[in-house]
């Protein structure tokens, strides 16, 4: 059964769960960033890296994780920033 519960953890850990396009955006400009300058660290070219940040497309694996990990410094760093905004609620 330790095994099994530990397979889970694993699962859990893994970082595939991106922020919304919205806050991808807000986080990359709180640092100041332009998406080439981040496309270029990761090798893509910046219609790749915009595709990435507006959810059109996800980072391949090897990637993903290092995009995760970006977003996560950015959202530590700016927490403003990785805040979601809450829709605006409709007048009835």
């Amino acid at each position: 059964m330790s095994e099994l519960l530990d397979a889970v953890d694993a699962l859990l850990a893994r970082p595939d769960t991106l922020p919304s396009p919205e806050v991808r955006a807000r986080l990359r400009k709180a640092d100041g960033l332009t998406q080439e300058e981040v496309a270029e660290v990761f090798g893509v070219t910046r219609v790749a890296f915009h595709r990435w940040e507006t959810g059109v497309a996800k980072p391949r694996r090897r990637h993903l994780e290092a995009y995760v990990r970006l977003l996560n410094g950015w959202a530590a760093k700016h927490p403003e920033a990785a805040q979601v905004s809450e829709p605006a609620h409709q007048a009835g």
